[in-house]
């Protein structure tokens, strides 16, 4: 009895220990983008390396100003390629999803084997077939180029069937249709909201896959104009080997690119504690 109660009163610190590791090593690297960013040229080479630096207003406004403010474009371009390519992902994948999930037809499994293949497929393997057939089409070069191959995420589809699979029961949808209900109002009325933690979750992780998103546009687009925040931070630390100076845009840029994210996450966690409260109340 009391070789039991020593070994449940043991601490484990070891697991504890391996997650401080792991949190240190992912924040880390953000600690010193936030503290390199407040430096100026000048102390960011010659100061010690966690140390604030009194230059961060100073990079903002020489960011801005680089090229009439190009970088703020650059911003613009990926909220429009992540904001719009993840709600229209989303979208196809809670249809897609739903359809997998509750409708039996021929090749309803062949098809989503076929998914599960594309979820384990590296994007790179893609990017160039990707480019061929848009070039073809005479759309490389513009935002449908960098658009259209996010829309489709096998991931977030094998997201959506499994999460319809179990949060729509097959019970609700037949009442529906004895109702007298059509097969979009049953989706659109019973489907889509128990769906909603899911779709939230395809939503979040899909406009955080486009938004770091490189090598896509980095072979679609040619016009720095059109290029993502990622794209066009390459393009300022490429320079930056010529020029050292643009080394704290650079890492200013990086700085406030992150933001955008951390914005999101908070805000759509805010629905996840919702949703999952309310399913709480209603069993």
């Amino acid at each position: 009895m009391s070789t039991t109660t020593a070994v449940r009163a043991r601490p484990s610190w070891i697991p504890t220990a391996l997650l401080l590791l792991g949190a240190v090593y992912c924040l880390l690297p953000v600690a010193w983008v936030v503290i390199a960013s407040t430096k100026s040229g000048p102390e960011l080479f010659s100061t010690f390396t966690f140390l604030p630096g009194s230059g961060f207003a100073d990079n903002i406004a020489d960011l801005s100003a680089y090229r009439d403010g190009v970088y703020w474009k650059w911003m613009a371009n990926s909220l429009l390629y992540a904001g719009l390519g993840a709600l229209l992902s989303c979208a196809v994948s809670a249809l897609s999803g739903y359809a997998l999930a509750r409708y039996r037809f021929r090749g309803r499994e062949a098809i989503f084997n076929i998914l599960l293949t594309g979820v384990l497929m590296p994007p790179v393997i893609l990017a160039v077939p990707q480019y061929l057939l848009l070039a073809r089409a005479d759309m490389a070069d513009t935002y449908l180029s960098v658009l259209l191959p996010n829309i489709l995420s096998p991931y977030g589809i094998y997201l959506a069937r499994i999460y319809a699979s179990a949060a729509v029961p097959a019970e609700m949808v037949e009442a529906g249709r004895m109702d007298g209900a059509g097969e979009w109002r049953i989706f659109r009325s019973v489907a889509l909201p128990m769906m909603r933690p899911g779709l939230v979750t395809v939503f979040l992780f899909q406009f955080v896959t486009i938004w770091n998103n490189f090598l896509l546009p980095y072979i679609m687009l040619g016009d720095d104009e059109k290029f993502p925040v990622t794209l066009g931070l390459f393009t300022l630390l490429r320079q930056g080997a010529a020029t050292p100076a643009l080394y704290t845009l650079v890492i200013t840029g990086a700085l406030l690119a992150i933001i955008p994210l951390i914005a999101l996450f908070l805000v759509i966690q805010r629905f996840w504690s919702l949703d999952l409260l309310s399913g709480a109340v209603k069993s």
